[in-house]
C-alpha cells in the first residue's frame, strides 16, 4: 500500500515538474470550488476517524452493538 502512494504522489510530481507553460483562464468559481474540496475532504477525514473511533472504543470495552441496544432498554 505504501508503495502505491510512493509511485503515486512520485508520478504527480514529475507531471507538475516536467509539464509545460498552460496558457489557461481560472475564474472566480474556481477558488470556491477548491475551497469545498479541501473542506469536503477534512470533513471526510474526520468522520472516518470517528467511525474507527468508535469501533476501537467499542473492542476495548468489550460490549457489542446489540449489548448496547438491549441495555439501554
Amino acid at each position: 500500500m505504501r508503495h502505491k502512494f510512493t509511485v503515486a504522489l512520485s508520478g504527480c510530481l514529475f507531471l507538475i515538474a516536467f509539464s509545460n507553460q498552460a496558457h489557461a483562464y481560472l475564474d472566480p468559481g474556481t477558488g470556491s470550488m477548491i475551497l469545498q474540496v479541501v473542506l469536503g475532504g477534512i470533513a471526510m477525514g474526520f468522520a472516518t476517524l470517528s467511525v474507527y473511533y468508535q469501533r476501537v472504543k467499542s473492542f476495548f470495552s468489550g460490549r457489542s452493538k446489540s449489548q448496547k441496544r438491549d441495555s439501554g432498554r
